[in-house]
């Protein structure tokens, strides 16, 4: 877990995911509409992307892709970033990280 915490230390807004993953390409369209910009890692294309795949896993995601951290902490995948959308929660917590300037 220590190595998905350094990517996600100072960093307000960061998306883990899969170049091929049309779920967690919609989740960054619906994140990026607001104007935030996400710092993104596709694990496909990183060196030690299967170990950073296994420390989300053992986080508690299922399935580990898309990983969504706000404001350095966890707060899931598309599920739960769309419940956020819906209860009109998912903006303030964008503004109150510090990954939207508005």
């Amino acid at each position: 877990m220590e190595v998905v915490n350094r990517l996600v230390e100072q960093k307000p807004l960061v998306i883990f995911t899969r170049s091929s993953c049309c779920i967690s390409h919609s989740v960054m369209q619906l994140i990026s509409s607001y104007g935030a910009n996400a710092t993104v890692y596709e694990l496909d294309n990183m060196s030690n992307g299967q170990e950073v795949d296994k420390a989300l896993q053992i986080l508690g995601l299922r399935p580990s892709i898309p990983a969504v951290f706000i404001g350095q902490k966890l707060v899931g995948g598309a599920k739960e970033i769309i419940s956020l959308q819906v209860q009109g929660r998912l903006v303030p917590l964008l503004k109150e990280a510090g990954a939207l300037w508005v």
